[in-house]
């Protein structure tokens, strides 16, 4: 059995360095994002206009951009807040959010925790049951919040790293179930774009005042690099709270302008979802029917999948997979899975083939 570290899915140049491969040859599969890369549009623009954003300020009020967030996500642009990546806007809410009991639905991003720790907020993680392929039931942690008399509940929808989400009505009940309780609900987004039903809360922030959407353009727009997070509230109030200790400038002038046009990219947006869409159903398909893996449903850019041979570890498979320059997420470190468990984010066509390809090869040795 492997002893492989365990890396994180951002760790490219760790594991590069550990097993001794150049780095820009290894098909990373574990950072979920999207494979067509930065818009070419927009890339062009910043390009263009990069002297000029660099000698001024960006606008303190972050107004265009704002605008552009609210008409993408269809809400009025007053209830949008921006920052430094999703992450900044995260540790806002959770470290001034004046919450003293958390539950956040697991298992999933692990930022979640630390900031929940800094902020010395007490917490606790529900699990949605694996046999409901961890997909929460809405009454079962409506009834666990009220039972842990939690007064704040945290929710990656869809979730990382199982997948699944919860419908826009679904998350309607669990807002107004939240709403009769006292509990405020973050909901971060970020894999959001990458579904093909319905499952954003966006449309849902007029109705409920205990409500903040988090997203960020890392993942969709493929621009981990410009940090630039935003989020929605219909609550002025707790808006105004979380601007108050916001660093001034906290979205740098490039993000600013690239989010601008990033939201108008029509094009590459539908040439996103329709690639992710296909290719999710071919990588669901394909894994199916290895026997000794069970593919769980998804409805972001990438796939949970349990070997089901008690004698492989996702240990095992990573690093035979990674010899092959080619490099998914062993999920044993996320609390609440175990060591069978792997993810791998979509990748383009030819890319997915040779995965596809080569954990098929895996397992047709160990038969």
């Amino acid at each position: 059995m492997s002893q492989t570290p365990a890396f994180h899915g951002s760790d490219l140049e760790r594991v590069a360095s550990y097993y001794h491969l150049p780095k820009d040859e290894i098909i990373c599969f574990s950072a979920n994002v999207n494979p067509l890369g930065f818009p070419e549009h927009t890339a062009g623009l910043v390009c263009q206009h990069f002297s000029e954003l660099m000698t001024h300020y960006p606008d303190r009020d972050y107004s265009g951009l704002k605008k552009a967030v609210g008409d993408y996500c269809h809400v009025p642009p007053e209830y949008v807040l921006v920052g430094n990546g999703s992450t900044e806007l995260i540790s806002l809410l959770i470290q001034y959010s004046g919450k003293k009991k958390a539950v956040q639905a697991g298992p999933s991003y692990s930022e979640y925790e630390r900031e929940l720790r800094l902020a010395g907020i007490s917490y606790t993680t529900w699990f949605p049951k694996k046999e409901s392929l961890f997909r929460p039931d809405v009454g079962e942690l409506l009834s666990f919040l009220t039972s842990c008399g939690a007064d704040f509940l945290i929710l990656c929808n869809p979730n990382n790293p199982t997948a699944c989400a919860l419908s826009t009505d679904e998350i309607s009940v669990l807002l107004q179930g939240c709403l009769e309780r006292g509990v405020f609900v973050m909901i971060d987004e970020t894999y959001a774009e990458f579904a093909d039903r319905e499952v954003s809360a966006m449309p849902l922030t007029a109705s409920f005042p205990n409500l903040m959407v988090i997203r960020g353009i890392s993942k969709f727009f493929a621009a981990p690099g410009l940090r630039l997070g935003y989020g929605a509230s219909g609550s002025h109030d707790f808006l105004d709270h979380v601007k108050k200790y916001q660093n001034p400038w906290s979205v740098n002038s490039v993000a600013a302008f690239a989010g601008e046009h990033l939201f108008f990219e029509k094009e590459f947006i539908a040439k996103s979802k329709a690639l992710i869409s296909g290719e999710r159903a071919r990588m669901i398909q394909g894994l199916s029917k290895i026997p000794s893996l069970f593919v769980y449903p998804s409805d972001s850019n990438f796939l949970l999948v349990e070997i089901l041979d008690s004698s492989v570890t996702a240990s095992d498979l990573f690093d035979h997979l990674i010899r092959q320059k080619l490099m998914i997420r062993d999920c044993s470190s996320f609390e609440g899975l175990g060591n069978r468990f792997f993810r791998f984010c979509l990748m383009l066509p030819e890319q997915n083939s040779l995965l596809l390809e080569a954990v098929h090869s895996f397992f047709s040795g160990k038969s």
